[in-house]
């Protein structure tokens, strides 16, 4: 039993396996990209929906030059490079100051990567977006991003490509601190309608 209250796992052609980490990270397949996804993908879906400053954008290219999703497009593919070279360091800066999910912070989700990178190799996420609202706040706006994506990696033991983690319609919420955005935490509860592959508890991404 860990942080969460259940064991660490990860899912393979939709099917469970045991993993050596002491924490669930569910996984899934996204069948609805690649079967196995296997190389980095951060991008903006054709049917994104832009909400924010009284305004709803649903032209795809009116949103791709926004200045606020290309920031957090840069954030996320910052955090992509950090995670492709295993660089810690790098990657925790992605993380607002302020980061809490369901009680953990900072120091839990560095040790979560800690122990990711001490047993997976070839890391590479998918982030796909469908939807972001921009919210003011008197410390400053805060992007609330809905995003599809997973999590994968080469197993050490078993030298098998894996899905480590998949998220469908989760809401990532961000805030602008030092400079860029960084990732405060996520909404909670997956929709109802999600695959039965996918997880609510996704602290990583």
């Amino acid at each position: 039993m860990n942080i969460w209250g259940v064991h660490v796992g990860h899912h393979r052609r939709c099917g469970w396996m045991r993993a050596r980490l002491g924490v669930w990270l569910a996984g899934g397949c996204l069948c609805l990209l690649i079967g196995q996804p296997v190389h980095a993908v951060v991008q903006v879906l054709p049917e994104m929906v832009l909400i924010g400053e009284g305004r709803t954008v649903t032209e795809a290219k009116v949103i791709r030059m926004d200045p606020t999703v290309q920031a957090v497009l840069a954030a996320f593919k910052q955090a992509e490079r950090a995670l492709q070279k295993q660089d810690l360091t790098s990657l925790m800066e992605f993380y607002a100051s302020a980061y809490n999910y369901h009680g953990l912070h900072l120091a839990e989700v560095e040790r979560i990567w800690r122990e990711v990178f001490e047993h997976y190799r070839d890391l590479s996420s998918t982030h796909l977006f469908s939807e972001m609202r921009i919210i003011p706040g008197v410390d400053g706006p805060r992007v609330e991003l809905t995003c599809t994506g997973g999590l994968y990696g080469m197993d050490l033991q078993s030298s098998e490509r894996i899905t480590l983690d998949s998220w469908f319609k989760e809401v990532h919420y961000l805030v602008h601190e030092k400079g860029g955005w960084r990732f405060l935490g996520n909404k909670g509860d997956a929709p109802r309608s999600a695959p039965f592959s996918s997880s609510p508890h996704h602290p990583l991404f």
